[in-house]
């Protein structure tokens, strides 16, 4: 699978002429495609997030939105490694969702060429580009034949070059929520003038996710697994998650490994009836498990490699609290009532922050966020001191309020129907 660098490189030396040489023959015949787009009826409309797994949730919104104005389907474009995180919402059905693999640069131009194919066999009127680090999925969206697309452009803003590609160009704005940011694409969609600018309040786009309905099933299943692995506390004891992990994408999100011990060590110290549970992923394991010895404690539980994504929607009814760096659990977590504590440090939550019940802690250095729309989330930091002087003691005053301000209860693994509640 190529790396995240090589997937920029790719994306800069063979995005830029792409877009460069496609706006060119775009606008040869801009009048007759603009004409045809308007007078269009919209009832598929097709979302393009491809990298990110919390924007999934981010986007969720926006994909309402859609269906509550017009009435469309929506359809969806993610890589495949993403698909799951796209289930989480739940918005778009599977049979909807086109996926594109990243093995290998081989399988990757395979997988988009069929998808050219597939998307003209939808019969798709629409399209929204919801990718903000990258210009060849504003190649690939041209590419659809579909004639009506919103995308963000940069004019004399924030942004990458990206051609002249959409009928419905939009200038990100850095001071909104990038769910504010996508459900002004779906404006976008519709407007009248060109370039679109929804002239709307921002109090009119707060986003909000839906709560998923989870069924007794589901929450059994993951119950039971759950104790078995020795993660189900008893009596009014409490689970407390915690992700240490973040992508690869940008490993400078983490929060220092040694800090994650002294807070559970911290945690279970002061709270007698809460065990700690470390998620995450498969490959997330050698950092879950470090944590864990080091820990050295019979209530700090290692459960990561042992849930889908498609489960931590269940998962997290159970738990008190979340503690996350800024990753995509953290924004999992709002499809549910579950309180999470959110570190941010390369990134800014004004545009980030998680959806849900959400604490946010930065250092709030000045150097911080260093990466950004114009930079394809690339920076040349090797000490994250933005995420190091986040210090131990006020992520645990913050965990120990949430903790304070819910009364322990009955055990979640001892009591399944007040789970669903």
């Amino acid at each position: 699978m190529p790396g995240p660098e090589a997937m920029r490189r790719m994306d800069r030396w063979l995005g830029v002429p792409l877009c460069a040489a496609l706006s060119g023959m775009r606008r040869a015949a801009r009048a007759r495609w603009r004409t045809r787009a308007q007078e269009q009826a919209v009832r598929r409309v097709l979302f393009v997030q491809l990298a990110e797994s919390g924007s999934m949730v981010l986007a969720d919104p926006a994909m309402r939105a859609l269906a509550a104005r017009s009435g469309a389907q929506a359809y969806c474009l993610t890589f495949a490694h993403n698909r799951d995180s796209l289930a989480i919402a739940g918005t778009v059905p599977p049979e909807r969702v086109f996926v594109i693999r990243t093995g290998s640069l081989r399988v990757l131009a395979a997988d988009a060429w069929r998808f050219l194919r597939d998307v003209r066999r939808a019969r798709i009127d629409a399209l929204v580009d919801l990718e903000l680090f990258s210009r060849l999925t504003a190649a690939l969206c041209l590419l659809t034949g579909v004639r009506r697309r919103a995308g963000f452009h940069r004019f004399e803003g924030v942004g990458l070059y990206r051609g002249d590609l959409y009928t419905h160009p939009l200038a990100f704005n850095p001071q909104l929520h990038m769910a504010q940011n996508y459900l002004m694409l779906v404006e976008a969609l519709f407007a009248e003038d060109v370039p679109p600018a929804p002239r709307l309040p921002a109090a009119m786009l707060v986003p909000r996710v839906r709560r998923r309905e989870l069924d007794a099933g589901e929450l059994a299943a993951v119950r039971d697994r759950l104790a078995r692995l020795g993660g189900c506390p008893g009596g009014d004891e409490r689970i407390v998650f915690v992700n240490a992990n973040a992508s690869a994408m940008l490993p400078q999100r983490r929060w220092p490994q040694a800090h994650f011990v002294a807070l559970v060590r911290a945690t279970l110290a002061r709270h007698a009836e809460v065990r700690v549970l470390l998620i995450g992923a498969e490959d997330d394991r050698a950092t879950t498990a470090a944590i864990a010895a080091e820990v050295g404690d019979v209530r700090c539980v290692d459960i990561a490699g042992h849930f889908a994504l498609g489960e931590l929607p269940a998962l997290f009814t159970l738990g008190a609290a979340l503690v996350s760096n800024d990753s995509g659990p953290a924004h999992f977590a709002a499809v549910t009532a579950l309180p999470v504590i959110a570190l941010f440090g390369p990134e800014t939550p004004v545009l980030f922050r998680p959806l849900g019940d959400a604490t946010v802690i930065s250092a709030g250095l000045a150097c911080s966020p260093c990466v950004n729309a114009g930079n394809q989330r690339r920076t040349r930091c090797t000490d994250n001191q933005c995420m190091q002087r986040i210090s131990v003691a006020e992520v645990f005053g913050a965990l120990c309020r949430v903790l304070d301000a819910r009364p322990a209860r009955l055990s979640p693994c001892d009591d399944l129907a007040g789970v669903g509640a």
